[in-house]
């Protein structure tokens, strides 16, 4: 009689097949886990009866992470001395960065399946594994034999565990075990999970000692003058309020990458281009700490090259020339925003320019394609510690500024480091116009920037179009999509608690019309964000109208009718039997309906 074990085996060796043959998802019998990631290692194309990963020779042998895992391995090989068992660490992102062996018969096999250091082992080179599905759910498992997607890896079982960081709680890495079949190795998952924790013990020890360190050094240099400096270290960034309001997350890795370039000089200087062009002269000094290099510290000049032609002239200019138009092609990113689409960059460009040198600006666009943001970032970015007070034309006294538009925009605080936003310029009353012009007018000449908005240029009332010196039209999202893995990187950095979209989301997203732009989008991923049942955003979790590219608007019946609908098929993975039986119709129906809707599930056939 086969043992409970051996009948297992077969059964999910079984259940493996049928998943491989069929678009059905897997049987019941498999764990949610291994569920979840065979289906995910299916969309992706993952090869099941060769290994092939990615090889990265040269990598940092000496970084905190190996230095961290170094003790605790060497205590885990002794241990496992003559064993059939091995530990593994990788990185946050897959690739194996040490290994140690009990027994030589072992070493070869994984030598010939690349488990060896160099070597990425992510699950979206390899499939079901250990180390790929810790670090893709976050949360340690046990892969047992035939439980692996490719089955070249079905003759050994492996538990993996994340190791966080216990500062910032980020993943830095794996630590696994792995080992050939046998009887149940009950004791595998304890095992390790104890040793990334004593893993990240190591690397709390490095961190806090760091930490104090460059929290001493930029306390020390910022106590005097209001200078721009930055202090950057593995996991800490520190940046006085100079600094952050002219620097983008990417700024931050180029100017990292170039402080290690300086090397251990004690003190030097270097010129860096920035994402946006605007060059920097850093002077970098390294900070140390008890326990080696803790990051370094910079003081930074920023060098503002402008000549007589980027001045702005006097009268309404619309399309002209400029710089701006020029250098479209080059990025130009604004605290809290983001995008490189040529367009974007020309607007964030004269938005900038605006806010530097107080020029009135009429911007248009669509609703909610982030005028008001994009002003808000310019008026940020020039050191301004206020922020911009906005006037509605359509509702004024929802600024509580006065009982009409004239008296509310002339109750806004005014003067230098000011900025004052009138929101639906075309809505202002024709009667209204000339005292509207007066006190934006007003406004300006004591040092107040003047921004406009609207829907469309044309349509704004000729008292008012000599109140705007510059335009710049805003693109609508739909325009620039090439930014929707960036912006919705954004957004969801504001939603918080580490959450991302899933590779098959982000295509699904570009195929939507996105008539209310960014704020469409923004609503859609909170919406995704506080429904979701991972750490990240699957297609499970978008809203149902993400999932129909009709091009008619539909009544409240029809959207109903079509979310419903959408829920169901999402609910069975796509399976239009199950979602028909479900809802008491026929699956000639549910096809009729996808079609009419503009249903579209992409994760599955």
């Amino acid at each position: 009689m086969p043992s409970d074990r051996t009948a297992r085996d077969r059964n999910i060796a079984r259940a493996r097949l049928q998943f491989l043959e069929s678009a059905d998802p897997p049987a019941p019998i498999v764990p949610e886990g291994i569920r979840n990631s065979w289906q995910r290692s299916k969309y992706l194309g993952i090869g099941t009866d060769e290994v092939v990963v990615p090889y990265q020779p040269d990598y940092d042998r000496e970084s905190r992470l190996v230095r961290a895992a170094t003790p605790v391995l060497d205590r885990l090989e002794q241990a496992l001395a003559g064993s059939d068992a091995c530990v593994i660490v990788t990185d946050r992102k897959g690739w194996v960065r040490d290994r140690r062996v009990g027994e030589k018969r072992l070493s070869a096999h994984l030598d010939r399946v690349h488990l060896a250091p160099g070597f990425n082992y992510a699950e979206q080179f390899v499939g079901t594994n250990g180390i790929g599905v810790a670090l893709e759910e976050r949360r340690p498992n046990v892969v047992l034999g035939t439980e692996h997607f490719n089955e070249r890896l079905q003759n050994v079982s492996c538990a993996a565990a994340p190791i966080r960081n216990s500062v910032t709680g980020r993943v830095e890495g794996a630590m696994n075990l792995t080992c050939w079949n046998g009887p149940a190795r009950t004791l595998m998952a304890a095992l390790v999970q104890e040793a990334a924790g004593d893993i990240e013990r190591v690397m709390y020890e490095f961190s806090s000692s760091h930490q104090r360190a460059l929290m001493e050094a930029f306390q020390q240099v910022t106590h005097y003058g209001d200078r721009p400096v930055l202090c950057l270290g593995q996991d800490l960034v520190l940046a006085n309020s100079a600094a952050s309001a002219r620097l983008t997350g990417a700024d931050h890795r180029l100017l990292h990458e170039a402080a290690a370039e300086l090397g251990h000089a004690p003190r030097t200087r270097k010129e860096v281009q920035l994402t946006g062009g605007e060059t920097v002269l850093m002077r970098c000094r390294q900070v140390d700490s008890s326990a080696g290099a803790a990051g370094y510290l910079l003081e930074l000049a920023f060098t503002d090259h402008r000549s007589d032609r980027d001045r702005p002239r006097a009268g309404f200019s619309y399309g002209s020339r400029s710089r701006e138009a020029q250098d479209a092609g080059r990025p130009w990113p604004l605290p809290g925003l983001a995008g490189t689409d040529p367009a974007w960059n020309t607007v964030s460009r004269t938005v900038s320019r605006c806010a530097r040198t107080r020029t009135p600006l009429l911007l248009h666009g669509e609703t909610g394609t982030g005028k008001t943001a994009l002003v808000r970032a310019a008026h940020a970015l020039t050191g301004a510690t206020s922020v911009p007070v906005i006037v509605d034309a359509t509702d004024p006294r929802a600024a509580d500024a006065g009982p009409d538009l004239p008296t509310g925009l002339r109750a806004a605080p005014a003067g230098p480091g000011r900025a004052l936003i009138l929101r639906n310029v075309d809505a202002v009353p024709s009667d209204q116009g000339p005292a509207v012009a007066r006190a934006l007018a007003a406004a300006a000449a004591q040092g107040t920037w003047v921004v406009g908005t609207l829907r469309s240029a044309p349509g704004v009332p000729e008292p008012l179009r000599r109140c705007f010196v510059e335009a710049a039209a805003v693109p609508a999202l739909r325009h620039r999509l090439d930014d929707l893995p960036a912006l919705a990187d954004c957004l969801l950095r504001r939603i918080g608690a580490g959450v991302e979209c899933a590779p098959e989301v982000l295509p699904l997203l570009r195929r939507h019309d996105w008539p209310g732009n960014i704020r469409q989008l923004e609503h859609a991923l909170c919406q995704a964000a506080a429904g979701r049942r991972t750490y990240r955003i699957e297609l499970r979790d978008l809203p149902p109208s993400l999932h129909s590219a009709g091009s008619r608007s539909l009544s409240a019946w029809e959207a109903s009718e079509r979310d419903t609908l959408v829920q169901a098929l999402l609910e069975v993975d796509g399976n239009k039997l199950l979602a028909a039986q479900r809802l008491g119709i026929s699956r000639t129906t549910i096809y009729r309906k996808m079609r009419a809707y503009g249903i579209t599930l992409p994760a599955r056939p």
